[in-house]
């Protein structure tokens, strides 16, 4: 009996020992959280310290962008830059005027460990990875929604934590085009915004729009890209590698190897999945 209560009593110290609020692993944090490096919610310096992957991060004193290779992701992606993808998409197209560089930068602010990789290479490596995605998974900024979307189902009925709300579709929206009501709903959460009852706010708010890209890739991307730019596609959509869709995953590379060589950097190894 007294080893059972000591055991208790161990328990419940420990439990008070665990720092700041923890809310969930994997995140997936309200918007005043931050991410940590280990996949929880919380405050201060544990939470939004080193390897911070999203939310309100701190920022290196040097004001280097967050933190390792000290590389500014605005002057990485310049107007120029920018506008060289966007202006490829047709005058029609509905996201040429939605998604803007202006944004861009205004969703960057909640994401300051984007793009700061080890090294500078590294660092632009990654942007180039994550624009080479945007420039497929949009048309170059045409798109912002999926083609068809609406015909589409999206929902996974078995997720209880996030489920689908009734006349909501969770198909393809923003640059990463998020999909699934068991990323809308993590997503807003840790953005501000319902991601379950109000989908559709990712097709109309351009920041809100960039911050899911930046959400989904802080998530699923951030920490994988040493593996190489194949081991990005896996992640952003494994249903083309192995043959799935050769077209697509060349498409990726294309566009990765052009922005790679655009900002004076070699795409490095694994390029494909």
């Amino acid at each position: 009996m007294v080893a059972k209560l000591v055991a208790i009593l161990i328990v419940g110290v420990l439990a008070g020992a665990l720092p700041g609020p923890v809310l969930a692993q994997n995140c997936g944090c309200n918007a005043n959280l931050c991410c940590s490096r280990y996949g929880y919610c919380g405050t201060g310096n544990d939470y939004c310290g080193t390897g911070c992957q999203a939310g309100p991060c701190y920022s290196p004193p040097s004001g280097g962008g967050g933190g390792g290779s000290g590389v500014s992701v605005e002057d990485v992606v310049t107007t120029n830059f920018f506008n060289g993808i966007r202006n490829q998409a047709g005058a029609s197209c509905a996201g040429k005027n939605f998604y803007t560089r202006r944004a861009f930068l205004d969703a960057l602010k909640s994401y300051p460990q984007f793009g700061q990789g080890s090294s500078k290479d590294d660092s632009k490596r990654e942007i180039a990875a994550f624009f080479a995605h945007v420039t497929h998974e949009t048309g170059h900024f045409c798109y912002i929604e999926e083609i068809d979307g609406p015909s589409k189902d999206y929902c996974d009925e078995g997720n209880k934590q996030y489920p689908c709300v009734r006349g909501k579709g969770y198909y393809g929206r923003g640059p990463i085009q998020i999909s699934w009501n068991y990323n809308y709903g993590p997503a807003g959460k840790s953005i501000g915004f319902d991601g379950l009852n109000n989908p559709e706010t990712v097709a109309n708010d351009a920041v809100v729009s960039f911050k899911t890209a930046f959400w989904f890739w802080m998530n699923n991307v951030h920490s994988i890209i040493s593996q190489g730019f194949g081991a990005t596609i896996r992640a952003v959509n494994g249903m083309e590698c192995n043959g799935g869709n050769s077209g697509a995953v060349n498409a990726r590379v294309k566009y990765y190897k052009d922005y790679c060589n655009q900002f004076g950097v070699s795409p490095g190894s694994n390029v494909y999945c």
